[in-house]
């Protein structure tokens, strides 16, 4: 049997055909139109397109499987998270979506916490009202576009509305649904309290699911149009970063993953709900039925580099900018990077924030900037390891992922700053892995994810800190963590 894993991400959806030994057979990827922003601080993706560059993924990867080809015993999705895709009594979208980036929602979180109290909130939700979830996009289009509000019936998050078009199902797991702030993430159900005060029917809400569980079936209609077998099981899956953390075998509480793309996360399991009474980090249910996690997230990460590569080194491919930063030391000579581009989640929750170069001089060259920029990201993903340590969360191991696990530089400057040795996987697959993973446990080719882990996930190197980077990025981590409050002076 194979499974088919789907990751329904920002730029693009990738699809991946994995073995009942959790080896990749193929995959295939198709990139989505770039998201809008109309204006500052927004950011809107047509749902069609998503759907659109499914039915191709999901053909190609078929495609590129070789003979003798097995039956598809089982579908999974992950995807981009908090996005907002609304939709009427017949399942017609009704606006573009507002995605997870999308910033534009503070005054709909000052109302949320006013109304339902922030310590309720936390004790109802785990988390604080953020501009990126799901809810604070529902209640901005109720006071800006009522008439879009009146005619809606249902609600999904990015990945939900292609399971939608893959089966006729309104279902949601309890990892995603745990990012749009209307789930009781204790108890794993939706939260009557929140949605009532918040105006949201529940009716619209999808029904909720454990991420391995079965919630739907391939219709005829998709079966024509994607190749697949009318009635192969579908499952809840997971958003990106719990699909993610699965693909990496963070499971256990004491793993961690950091995983570095567009944006930047570091992700703990954790056998219990572990509560930040200041709302600094995200607790959500786990893809793992029974277990929870925690995550802290950066903004603009991976975009940090990209940025900097789009608008200075054009021509420039990244092997070249890192060869530069290479030749720098440590530290790069006091230049310091706030990567603060789409302002930024973890500590700080300010959306408000930007980004900026610190302590530039005649010294720094094209190298200081580029190392600069990937110390300033591993700094920034290291406040929530900070974070961690003051609320007795363990970590007893690191997995890279991402971008920031496939270049030897950015690798070693993270086990310097986070301070500990870390892991890179074999073959780091990503979300549509860990869907893969989720499809084989729901159509039974492993008895939970724990096994499927086992049988498809091996470490390829562990990169030990440099002693002596250890001492310059503990310094440097000091001041660093100096530049937030200075800029946060400057509105």
């Amino acid at each position: 049997m194979w499974f088919l894993g789907m990751d329904v991400g920002t730029g693009g959806t990738r699809a991946v055909l994995v073995d009942e030994k959790g080896r990749v057979i193929s995959s295939a990827s198709e990139e989505h139109a770039p998201f809008r922003t109309p204006h500052p601080g927004w950011a809107e993706q047509d749902p069609e397109d998503w759907w659109r560059a499914a039915l191709v993924a999901i053909r190609a990867a078929i495609a590129a499987a070789p003979e003798p080809r097995q039956p598809i015993a089982g579908v999974g999705l992950t995807g981009q998270m908090h996005g907002a895709v609304l939709l009427d009594k017949d399942g017609v979208v009704l606006r573009p979506s507002l995605i997870w980036c999308d910033t534009r929602t503070q005054p709909q979180c000052d109302w949320l916490t006013e109304t339902i109290g922030y310590d309720r909130l936390i004790e109802l939700t785990c988390n604080p009202a953020l501009p990126n979830f799901t809810l604070t996009k529902l209640l901005w289009v109720k006071e800006h576009e009522p008439e879009i509000f009146a005619r809606t019936a249902h609600i999904l998050c990015p990945k939900d509305y292609v399971r939608f078009r893959l089966t006729g199902a309104y279902a949601i797991d309890v990892q995603e649904a745990s990012g749009t702030l209307l789930l009781d993430v204790t108890h794993r159900r939706w939260s009557s309290e929140v949605a009532a005060a918040s105006g949201i029917p529940e009716s619209w809400l999808p029904e909720v699911f454990e991420s391995p569980d079965v919630c739907a079936q391939i219709s005829a209609e998709a079966a024509t149009l994607t190749g697949l077998a009318i009635g192969t099981p579908v499952v809840a899956g997971a958003g990106d970063q719990g699909a993610g953390a699965v693909g990496m075998g963070i499971l256990q509480p004491g793993s961690v993953s950091a995983t570095i793309g567009t944006s930047g996360v570091v992700f703990a399991a954790t056998a219990s709900p572990v509560k930040d009474p200041k709302g600094r980090l995200h607790t959500f249910c786990h893809a793992v039925p029974g277990r929870w996690h925690v995550m802290g997230v950066t903004q603009s990460a991976g975009l940090s580099l990209r940025w900097l590569r789009e608008t200075f080194f054009t021509g420039q491919d990244y092997d070249q900018l890192t060869a530069a930063a290479s030749a720098i030391a440590p530290g790069s000579d006091s230049l310091e990077w706030a990567p603060y581009l789409l302002g930024e989640r973890t500590p700080h929750l300010d959306p408000t924030v930007r980004a900026a170069f610190t302590g530039i001089s005649t010294i720094h060259t094209a190298g200081h900037f580029v190392r600069s920029v990937l110390e300033g990201v591993a700094y920034s993903l290291k406040d929530t390891f900070h974070l961690f340590d003051g609320l007795g969360i363990p970590v007893s191991g690191i997995r890279l992922g991402g971008g920031g696990a496939r270049g030897p530089l950015w690798r070693k400057i993270q086990a310097g700053v986070y301070g500990h040795a870390v892991e890179i996987l074999t073959a780091e697959e990503g979300g549509a892995f860990g869907a893969a993973l989720m499809a084989g446990v729901g159509a039974g080719a492993w008895p939970d994810l724990d096994a499927a882990c086992a049988a498809g996930i091996t470490v390829a190197e562990t990169v030990q800190p440099d002693p002596a980077w250890l001492a310059a990025y503990a310094s440097g981590y000091e001041h660093w963590r100096k530049v937030y409050p200075a800029l946060a002076t400057l509105r």
